[in-house]
């Protein structure tokens, strides 16, 4: 038997399935959809402790199974609370947003990104990281000062986390205390936060002057919420520029970026606009005009968020019967001749009744 497989002295007295080894009970549930776990579990405590093992998710991966599941960070609005969910799929087959008890708030000026199978939570001081496999919680490193009003992206193994940050500033022979825009680096392989780097010329002082951010062609984007806000920052060579002006055109917020392409819905044109970094333009992507015209409208605001390899997710809110709802949809896309991209809707599905909560943040992982 491999390393791997080394069974529990628990698992030798008890298997998972009698006539079977549990070796190859592993192989079984590996190729198993994610989908069909929170079921799994309850058929015994051995088979919930298999559900929660990381050598069910190391087999999984080396059988090259793996899915996206989406984590929600829902603000609610009576408490202030922000609150972690994931999207389950029913047996009935509808998806839905449901609490992640086990998983801590995040501070309301905090930020989360997601690295392979776990989700990095940073929020004024502390750094955490929870495995989606298991929902289980490590506490990292904290950072050296408060930051606040962050935005962290995903470049690599590393999280580049830029917001706001008391810093010394020398000026003739005396010094003084200023906020000054900072970036730190935190790497995923180490677990250790890398020196801070200040960057002193750029607009300073607190608030949030960021309305989104995206990774394009291994560079940040900093959408503002005025357009002579909106930087480019490229970590390798540790630079600042100006966002483009086509770019810069449009006010996306709540983007997301599937095989090098940004995407937005637009509220207002009630359009889901796409960006392609090689073209430097935008377009309209099609097949979409009547679904966003009567399912969207009116959205106080929307988020899509990467779905894996040509498709993403589109979360906005609904107002049925009186009820406020928040809605989810698959979007299929196809890049076809001529360059045109198309959409289609896999399907459609209100992901939380009636309640008083917000959509801040949404996360895709690989299980």
């Amino acid at each position: 038997m491999s390393e791997n497989m080394k069974q529990s002295p628990e698992m030798l007295l008890s298997p998972l399935i009698p006539p079977l080894p549990d070796d190859v009970t592993i192989d079984i549930v590996a190729r198993v959809p994610r989908s069909h776990y929170p079921t799994l579990s309850l058929v015994s405590k051995s088979f919930r402790k298999l559900i929660a093992s990381p050598k069910l998710y190391k087999r999984r991966s080396q059988l090259g199974i793996t899915q996206r599941r989406l984590y929600a960070v829902l603000r609610n609005r009576k408490t202030g609370e922000f609150s972690f969910y994931v999207l389950h799929r029913k047996l009935n087959g509808y998806n839905r947003l449901v609490v992640v008890r086990s998983l801590p708030f995040m501070s309301s000026r905090g930020s989360c990104v997601s690295v392979g199978s776990k989700v990095y939570v940073f929020n004024d001081l502390s750094v955490l990281s929870f495995d989606c496999t298991s929902h289980t919680v490590q506490r990292g490193p904290n950072f050296p000062q408060r930051m606040s009003y962050k935005e962290a992206n995903v470049i690599g193994k590393k999280v580049y986390v830029i917001g706001d940050a008391f810093c010394h500033y020398v000026q003739g022979t005396g010094w003084m205390k200023v906020w000054q825009k900072a970036v730190t680096v935190f790497d995923t392989e180490t677990e250790s936060l890398e020196p801070k780097l200040v960057k002193e010329d750029m607009a300073v002082g607190v608030g949030p002057f960021w309305s989104d951010s995206v990774v394009l062609e291994d560079k940040i984007y900093l959408k503002g919420y005025m357009n002579g806000n909106s930087f480019v920052y490229g970590p390798e060579e540790r630079k600042w520029e100006l966002m483009d002006e086509v770019l810069n055109s449009k006010d996306w917020e709540g983007a997301c970026v599937v095989d090098g392409v940004l995407y937005y819905h637009d509220r207002s044109g009630k359009a889901l606009m796409a960006y392609d970094p090689k073209q430097s333009c935008w377009s309209v992507v099609n097949g979409l005009e009547e679904f966003l015209a009567v399912e969207t409208a009116p959205s106080r605001w929307s988020i899509t968020v990467n779905y894996g390899a040509e498709k993403l997710a589109l979360f906005f809110p609904k107002k049925q019967y009186g009820e406020k709802m928040i809605c989810c949809a698959e979007i299929g896309l196809e890049r076809r001749q001529g360059g045109e991209i198309w959409g289609k809707v896999q399907w459609c599905h209100i992901v939380i009744g009636d309640g008083p909560v917000d959509m801040v943040k949404c996360v895709s992982v690989t299980v």
